[in-house]
């Protein structure tokens, strides 16, 4: 296993004028896997949430409608999904970069990112 976001988003479906759908509007759970930590958009969690939450819902939007292709009307952060060995890799890594997440402790910086949202899976 390795990291995957959890977000909840809420699409809306774009017809001509004379074409009606219903519902227009529907929900999905999306599930992005990001680039291993340390490696180039490995800090998606930094640009993006903020004690779990989407920081920015513009750009949250924006961000996930380039994701399903198309336009999103809600995007809200779940959970970050991972196994322990995952995580630790990722801790590693933001102990090595504190200065980028103006923290004092791994934890302090993960937890101002995803709040307690961080589900730890078993490998069981």
């Amino acid at each position: 296993m390795s990291l995957t976001y959890v977000f909840r988003v809420r699409y809306h479906l774009e017809t001509p004028p004379h074409v009606r759908t219903e519902p227009a509007s529907f929900e999905t759970t999306v599930r992005v896997t990001p680039p291993p930590p340390g490696e180039e958009g490995w800090m998606l969690f930094r640009d993006v949430l903020w004690r779990g939450e989407v920081n920015d819902p513009t750009y949250a939007r924006k961000l996930a409608s380039s994701w399903v292709g198309v336009p999103v009307e809600a995007c809200s952060f779940a959970e970050l999904r991972t196994d322990e060995a995952s995580l630790d890799e990722l801790r590693a890594v933001v102990g090595e970069n504190l200065d980028e997440f103006n923290a004092d402790s791994v934890r302090d910086a993960l937890h101002k990112y995803f709040g307690s949202a961080i589900h730890v899976e078993s490998d069981d």
